[in-house]
């Protein structure tokens, strides 16, 4: 299983909330892994990312994770992106593009106002990652008929 496929197992556990999972590696293995949880823990920074840093940041007892890579499955918002940023990870892979709120390419790119620029891989097993954003809004919109 290649750390994508990781990413997509944990977007499946979301349960109520959009489906995004977070996976950060290092040295290739993985060193921590999160699902969106913002709607169960009522936290509006309850995002994939945010939780798999705090994790990653608590398992290397730095804030700095110079030499880690996150995958992603959507591309992460403003708010994630920024501390994506702070925290120098080397590598972002994300699955979809998050035309109205994504901050590596498709809404912004808030890598012109950081020092700090990571390399950014968008479209990895994007299709997969699309079809699962595409059911779960596709059956809120049945559950709020």
């Amino acid at each position: 299983m290649d750390f994508m496929d990781i990413a997509i197992s944990e977007a499946k556990k979301s349960g109520g909330d959009i489906p995004v999972g977070a996976v950060i590696v290092k040295d290739g293995q993985v060193i921590s892994k999160a699902f969106n949880t913002r709607e169960k823990d009522c936290d509006v920074t309850s995002h994939a990312e945010i939780l798999a840093i705090r994790q990653a940041e608590k398992i290397l007892s730095n804030w700095r994770l110079d030499d880690c890579d996150i995958y992603v499955t959507l591309e992460p918002c403003p708010m994630c992106g920024w501390a994506i940023l702070q925290s120098r990870i080397k590598n972002v892979y994300f699955g979809s593009y998050d035309l109205n709120y994504g901050a590596f390419s498709s809404g912004c790119d808030l890598c012109k106002f950081s020092q700090y620029k990571p390399n950014v891989y968008g479209g990895i097993k994007e299709n997969t990652c699309n079809l699962m954003l595409e059911n779960y809004f596709s059956n809120l919109r049945i559950k709020n008929e």
